[in-house]
């Protein structure tokens, strides 16, 4: 990876997906600044310094973003108050001079989008434009990499997903695809990607997929809408969490989540991992 020369920042960098970015920019001999909340947990990396903020807080973040350019921006983590948290770092990110903002959205993010969380991040997006800065969005699927994590003990992964298919895509090769970015990021300014897998896969096929490569027996349940709600309300969640959860499922039986798209590829020069290749080498 041919790196430019530019001060670039980047959160998240104590999760999986901002420091697997993080860890690619280092490896390319690329300078950044680790955006982090705790600065004890950040990771060690040449060329590499830390400062410490979180979203809302917004005299902390226009220091942390002092100097920068370009602003590697993780989704905050799933709460009520997401969107407001968005916000206020995207206005401090302006504040502070940052030009470029390259933000990690999602797959058809739309104000009645089925997904209800792909609300919130359409809502992130078009704050973003309404500031003038630079920008560029990086839509998700569904990470291949949670399909086992909703997998039951009883070794069912239940919703109300019909036969729909989504374009899953592992979470390596969506940080693969920021790195590439960041590493000449005016390429890509004004641009939206949508990041998926090289394949669209229902349900039934993953956890067929899981049964064959684990060899353990998984099978797809599909609830209805009610079957959904009701089979979660065990973990006294709030009603916009459990419309998270089952908006997954639904999101994915409308179809909305279903084009396979080639910007993987077409970014990083290498084709995506499928489910099995996931499974197997991932």
């Amino acid at each position: 990876m041919n790196v430019t020369r530019t001060s670039v920042a980047v959160t998240g960098s104590t999760g999986a997906l901002g420091g697997a970015v993080a860890a690619s920019l280092a490896a390319a001999g690329a300078s950044q600044r680790l955006l982090v909340r705790d600065a004890g947990r950040a990771p060690s990396h040449p060329g590499a310094d830390v400062a410490q903020c979180s979203y809302s807080d917004a005299t902390a973040a226009v220091q942390a973003l002092a100097g920068i350019d370009v602003l590697f921006m993780v989704s905050a983590s799933e709460s009520a108050d997401r969107v407001d948290q968005q916000r206020t770092f995207v206005d401090s990110a302006v504040a502070a001079g940052v030009r470029h903002i390259v933000y990690t959205s999602f797959v058809g993010a739309a104000p009645d989008a089925v997904f209800t969380l792909a609300r919130d991040h359409h809502a992130t997006e078009s704050h973003i434009r309404s500031t003038g800065v630079g920008f560029t969005f990086l839509r998700d699927n569904f990470y291949l990499d949670v399909m086992e994590h909703f997998v039951g003990e009883d070794g069912v992964l239940r919703g109300p997903a019909g036969e729909g298919r989504a374009a899953l895509v592992a979470r390596v090769d969506v940080a693969r695809t920021a790195a590439a970015v960041l590493s000449d990021p005016a390429r890509h300014i004004g641009r939206t990607y949508d990041l998926t897998g090289p394949e669209a896969l229902s349900m039934t096929e993953v956890a067929a997929t899981l049964s064959e490569v684990r060899g353990v027996d998984v099978r797809f349940h599909d609830e209805t809408v009610a079957e959904a709600y009701e089979s979660r309300a065990r973990w006294a969640a709030p009603d916009w969490q459990n419309d998270a959860w089952v908006s997954t499922y639904t999101a994915i039986a409308s179809g909305a989540l279903a084009d396979v798209s080639g910007d993987v590829e077409a970014i990083t020069g290498r084709r995506p991992l499928s489910f099995r290749e996931f499974l197997t080498v991932g």
